[in-house]
């Protein structure tokens, strides 16, 4: 299924301009991130960033360096669409929001969406954000989409359409090398869907670190989030952008979500992975590789599709 704008003129290119850091209030201390403007009445997108320490760029030390976000800021820019990408609280710069990254929940996020509108808005004088959320953030997003005032809709890139547990099975299914500790790990999803922390004394070293005791309060947090549930529930313009070769969401949970939300734009993209690059093969080392290559630019399509639903709306 293919959804798109066709016919839409997205007009002249606008250069990049008028970059800044922006802040907005957090807990213990600031929120910080970058904004471009290309214009002073240009909507502008909050990027919410995916699941663990991924920062405001889209790269994380855990051996992502796509710069996927920053990339597609400039790119909008380009575009006539301005932009926002954060650090999530306790993170890169906004490290000083609260002590322990770690213990943070869904809502918590939230609550971040909330303070990051209200700045964005003091600041740029918009009506109203775009919330763009990747993979992770696009739960975030979902569920602000409740709580959150003045929002003008939502954009959902590579995001989950199951409860996150299910994925994550399915992500340590899809690699032979986890064999050894699927059971294991399986067994400690059910324990947190349900809820109950669980004991890592005894596991394996790679699961020790996959259910860190710290993060295991985030953890139960998701898994209890249904997307579908949220994206049913959202009365707010929405975007599900889904990429054909992605790795760890598959083209179904946008099909999911578009079930949900028969009203949402939902739009496929061949040849385009998890962190929005160009790959043409099935071989997974390939695609992996991609998630280090900040020099490779944006797959095609993704940033004409997010401007196209922007400019109509």
């Amino acid at each position: 299924m293919l959804s798109i704008f066709l016919g839409m003129a997205l007009g002249a290119a606008a250069a990049i301009s008028a970059v800044s850091e922006i802040e907005a209030a957090g807990p213990d201390g600031p929120l910080k991130g970058t904004m471009i403007l290309p214009a002073a009445n240009a909507p502008v997108v909050l990027i919410i960033p995916g699941s663990g320490p991924t920062d405001r760029d889209g790269n994380s030390p855990l051996g992502v360096n796509a710069g996927s976000y920053r990339l597609l800021a400039e790119e909008l820019a380009s575009n006539g669409v301005g932009s926002v990408r954060i650090d999530k609280r306790g993170m890169f710069g906004s490290d000083g929001a609260v002590t322990d990254a770690n213990a943070v929940t869904i809502d918590d996020y939230v609550r971040d969406v909330d303070a990051w509108t209200k700045a964005v808005r003091a600041t740029t004088g918009r009506d109203c954000i775009w919330l763009l959320g990747h993979s992770e953030g696009g739960l975030v997003a979902l569920a602000a989409s409740a709580k959150v005032e003045n929002i003008c809709g939502l954009i959902l890139v590579a995001t989950a359409g199951r409860p996150l547990g299910e994925v994550l099975k399915e992500q340590l299914r899809a690699n032979p090398a986890n064999k050894p500790v699927l059971e294991a790990a399986e067994q400690a999803i059910d324990e947190l869907s349900a809820g109950r922390r669980v004991d890592v004394t005894d596991m394996p070293p790679e699961l020790g670190a996959l259910f860190n005791p710290s993060a295991q309060g985030y953890l139960i947090s998701v898994l209890a989030f249904d997307p579908a549930n949220l994206a049913d529930a959202s009365n707010h313009p929405m975007l599900i952008l889904q990429g054909d070769r992605d790795l760890q969401v598959p083209t179904t949970d946008a099909d999911r979500l578009k079930a949900a939300a028969p009203d949402a734009k939902l739009v496929h993209l061949p040849d385009t992975n998890h962190v929005l690059k160009r790959v043409t093969s099935d071989d997974r080392s390939e695609n992996l590789a991609t998630y280090g290559a900040e020099d490779l630019p944006l797959a095609d399509g993704v940033t004409d599709a997010i401007v196209r639903f922007v400019k109509s709306r």
